[in-house]
């Protein structure tokens, strides 16, 4: 009887063993893939070996009953430089035909056309191949991947136009095509892809009118259109996605006229970033409904008097910057934000002593930028109350204060103090420093050591040594 179970336990765990092993078809695919690899110094298929079980591979995932490879999974990290897989996406890929997902996210290197071998995966869903070096024409019969319901292809070095075809993607909830070279117009067909909550465009060489279609795309959470050529004026259609949209960027463009009024209409709105265009006139008096708002960038228009009262509770980046806004004071809603990290209002007509401000928390403060204001006073109290500053610039303001006693925190990269009335030493503290200058100053004395050029302390009454004029003994 004894003999009997053991004989039943060794078939059922040579039965578990070769249950568990993958198809060859799916094993031959992804070695073939490996092959088509040329470099790998982080070892991120180094578990990819013949004669072991494919599904328990780096990156690999596998479905049951039949246990066919269904997901590929490579991620690089962007902040090691040794991450990252060099050579070509290999046709042989074709033989997954179970494969629903394919995500070569951040591995940088791998380059080549697009993919024509994703036109014979049957299953295939979810499609990221994000920040790679795929390069050339998107092919005209994209739109015969009818079964995707995810396309990002952002970060590569596509080119041409968008293909029309992409219409007949109506199964798509996200596209993103953000971070490449795409010229031309926005094809008006992607008014039929209803499904979509992602559509993300930004960073590309896009030119004409942002399409007037989004009545048609009532499920959009997030557009991001930034860092292109559009022009004319915001369309009207934007208004429909008033009660879902979370993020709309359109920064950096040409867009022009007024900020719509419809805008202070969309309460779930956490971002909104309208920098660098021609928008004129003045901020609807509607943003005051804006109370969800966690990032507003307005900066570098055309926009006047008088900014409307703001009623959010807790803003975490504010740029106003570069307007024709004459503020006078910081507004009380910004200095009540207990998450603000980013404050930025330069050239915004700020009239005040810095050491009358008291900002309720100063604790997540990243980067504060007040240049060309009419600012006095010190800012010593304010930055000594940081401890994760990165950047503080104050530029062209009537600051007066001893440059010795500011605190320098490990974190901080950036100061901007020129053309003010500091005065004292430069102390060791700058050497810490990326970017530094103080320049059009009142300061005196040795200059530490420093990599900083001349500009940095020019015009100041008395410093001398490198990389300025030598000490009189």
């Amino acid at each position: 009887m004894a003999t009997a179970a053991f004989s039943f336990v060794l078939i059922f765990s040579v039965f578990t063993v070769a249950s568990a092993i993958c198809h060859p078809d799916d094993e031959q695919a992804l070695l073939s893939f490996k092959s088509g690899i040329t470099a790998d110094p982080s070892a991120i298929l180094s578990s990819w070996k013949p004669a072991t079980d494919c599904c328990t591979w780096n990156g690999i995932s596998c479905q049951a009953p039949n246990n066919r490879v269904n997901s590929i999974s490579l991620y690089g990290q962007l902040d090691k430089s040794n991450s990252y897989l060099s050579g070509t996406i290999s046709s042989s890929l074709s033989k997954l035909r179970f494969l629903d997902g394919i995500y070569f996210v951040n591995t940088r290197k791998l380059s080549g056309p697009f993919p024509g071998v994703l036109f014979h995966l049957p299953n295939l869903q979810f499609v990221y191949i994000e920040n790679n070096t795929l390069s050339g024409p998107l092919p005209e019969n994209l739109g015969n991947l009818t079964k995707l319901n995810a396309l990002s292809l952002e970060g590569n070095r596509f080119s041409g136009s968008i293909p029309s075809s992409i219409s007949k993607l109506t199964g798509l909830s996200q596209l993103k095509l953000g971070g490449n070279q795409f010229t031309g117009t926005v094809p008006d067909g992607i008014r039929r892809l209803k499904s979509l909550s992602l559509l993300a465009l930004e960073r590309n060489k896009l030119t004409g009118s942002i399409p007037d279609f989004f009545t048609s795309l009532p499920n959009l959470r997030i557009v991001r259109l930034s860092y292109n050529k559009f022009s004319g004026n915001i369309p009207a259609s934007i208004s429909s996605l008033a009660p879902q949209l979370a993020y709309l960027e359109l920064g950096h463009n040409s867009l022009t006229g007024k900020i719509p009024d419809f805008l202070g209409n969309f309460r779930a709105l956490d971002t909104l970033d309208l920098s660098w265009n021609g928008f004129s006139g003045t901020v609807p008096k509607s943003f005051g409904n804006l109370t969800k708002i966690f990032n507003l960038d307005l900066s570098h228009n055309k926009l006047t008097d008088p900014f409307p009262v703001m009623n959010v509770k807790g803003i975490e980046s504010l740029d106003l910057s570069y307007n024709s806004f004459h503020l006078k004071q910081i507004p009380k809603w910004v200095s009540s934000s207990p998450i603000i990290y980013s404050l930025k209002l330069a050239k915004c007509g700020i009239q005040m002593k810095l050491d009358d401000w008291n900002p309720s928390e100063t604790y997540f403060y990243d980067y504060i930028d007040l240049s060309e204001n009419e600012i006095t006073g010190s800012p010593v109290k304010l930055l000594n109350r940081t401890d994760y500053l990165v950047g503080f610039w104050a530029s062209g303001n009537q600051l007066k204060f001893n440059l010795e006693s500011l605190k320098f925190p490990a974190t901080l990269k950036t100061l901007d103090l020129s053309r003010n009335l500091v005065y004292g030493k430069v102390p060791k503290g700058v050497t810490g420093l990326k970017s530094l200058n103080v320049s059009h100053n009142r300061l005196c004395g040795t200059l530490p050591p420093t990599k900083f050029p001349a500009t940095s302390f020019v015009e100041n009454a008395c410093l001398c040594g490198p990389p300025l004029a030598p000490c009189k003994v």
